[in-house]
């Protein structure tokens, strides 16, 4: 199935039923391919269930107002107690929607309020995260059952299941008290089989497998100090989503990108002259000269040669990256890069030019591509000189059971402590009925001895 078709079946519906007004923003996605090609993933590939689920959308969108959701109409004291908030990023690059529980005491604040917080955030980051995953993150550390809030988790799961298609990476639970199992038992059971999957149970000595300490809050044990304040959101008079290309594996390019990557979403590092290096060719598809920059979620770890540049049409410029020496082949499978470009009326700008192009392209008139990184297992260096590799070279499922085999132990330990408590319990109510046993006898014996005397 491709885009084509689901827009084709999707306008065939929209003609039929007159009935219906959508959102012109929202009908703006019907003509986007990237969108559409996240719905067909979602529902995987079922033509009929994706333009069902297309407008459902749209019709739920319409009806709860989320075009209209902005900073002037959300509940900002809210917002200000730092509850939902985005920031940091997963192993594979995808950005953090932060829950810290804690704050959130069940019944408090108007619900509706708080839906339509979410929503400006589920918004929001769709938009400046161009369509890219995100990672919903509890932080239970130090929560209690007045913090847990099934109502509220339901909504969540509710619009990852229903109205955001293809949008969750991760549900990453944090610290979770023991208390709350049997309410996450509940919510795994709402879960779709491929949404249990993504649920990652962690603690402080786990949470480096799925985020990285640089990405890590401090709070979590992670070297990120940041704390949050609310920034306003840098969003066009138009409310123009941005554009972005998700490019595919192969040398493919859709008609409107700017540029054509080559790989186009995956940079294969090789070891050659004690030096691990990756490359990929980008080539300008546009009528006009373009800029381009690129960025990366690492910049420590790598040297790009060129990191940003000016390519006249139909020119091509090939892209070194290189791994800095000191870091572990391991980390570097985790990050990605970002190609920008933007168009620029010609190639002889100075750099106080195109600074200011730049300053001044917000939203559809930049693109961006994402590539993620791969390190073969087989060319890893074998002097040692990118970090300890003798324990680089196990798969990523022997990991995965040893993180499993981590999380069983600690489930099995958090029972052992439940059942040590039981055990006190039990031998204290014994203590105490053999102790009032015994004064009962003893008042017997007395009374007894008392009536002989008498």
């Amino acid at each position: 199935m491709t885009t084509g078709d689901l827009r084709s079946l999707f306008q065939a519906k929209l003609k039929e039923k007159t009935d219906h007004e959508f959102h012109p923003l929202d009908l703006d996605r019907v003509k986007d391919d990237r969108y559409l090609k996240r719905v067909l993933q979602h529902t995987e590939n079922d033509l009929k269930q994706a333009s069902d689920m297309l407008w459902d959308i749209f019709t739920w969108r319409k009806a709860v107002g989320a075009n209209e959701i902005n900073e002037n109409n959300i509940r900002m004291d809210y917002v200000n107690e730092g509850i939902f908030f985005p920031h940091g990023r997963d192993i594979d690059g995808c950005l953090l929607l932060i829950i810290k529980s804690k704050k959130h005491n069940k019944g408090v604040k108007e619900f509706d309020e708080i839906k339509k917080i979410i929503i400006y955030w589920f918004d929001r980051i769709e938009r400046e995260e161009n369509g890219n995953k995100v990672t919903l993150f509890f932080d239970l550390d130090g929560c209690g059952l007045n913090n847990m809030d099934m109502d509220l988790t339901n909504y969540l799961i509710s619009l990852f299941k229903s109205f955001y298609p293809n949008f969750l990476n991760y549900i990453i639970i944090y610290q979770m008290p023991w208390v709350m199992s049997a309410a996450f038992k509940i919510i795994k059971s709402l879960l779709p089989a491929k949404g249990v999957e993504k649920m990652k149970f962690v603690n402080r000595d786990t949470l480096k497998t799925f985020v990285p300490p640089e990405n890590a809050l401090e709070c979590w044990g992670g070297n990120d100090s940041y704390e949050f304040e609310f920034v306003t959101e840098n969003r066009s008079p138009e409310h123009t989503p941005k554009k972005v290309t998700f490019a595919e594996q192969g040398d493919n390019h859709s008609l409107g990108e700017m540029l054509r990557l080559n790989p186009n979403n995956l940079i294969i590092f090789k070891t050659e002259n004690e030096e691990v290096t990756g490359q990929f060719s980008i080539t300008n598809m546009d009528e006009s000269p373009v800029s381009f920059k690129i960025r990366t979620t690492s910049p420590e770890k790598f040297r790009v040669r060129p990191s940003s540049g000016i390519l006249s049409q139909g020119s091509t410029q090939t892209i070194v990256i290189v791994v800095q020496p000191g870091f572990q082949l391991r980390n570097v499978m985790k990050d990605m890069f970002l190609v920008m470009s933007v168009q620029i009326p010609k190639t002889d700008l100075t750099p106080k030019e195109i600074s200011e192009i730049w300053q001044n392209s917000t939203g559809s008139k930049i693109d961006e591509y994402r590539l993620k990184c791969q390190f073969p297992v087989k060319d890893l260096p074998k002097n040692g000189s990118m970090g300890d590799t003798k324990h680089q070279d196990k798969p990523d499922s022997i990991a995965n059971a040893l993180n499993n085999l981590q999380m069983d132990y600690e489930i099995l330990h958090r029972q052992v402590d439940r059942l040590k408590v039981y055990q006190f319990l039990t031998m204290f109510l014994t203590a105490i009925s053999v102790i009032l046993t015994y004064l009962v006898y003893q008042s017997t014996n007395d009374n007894e001895r008392y009536c002989e005397r008498i």
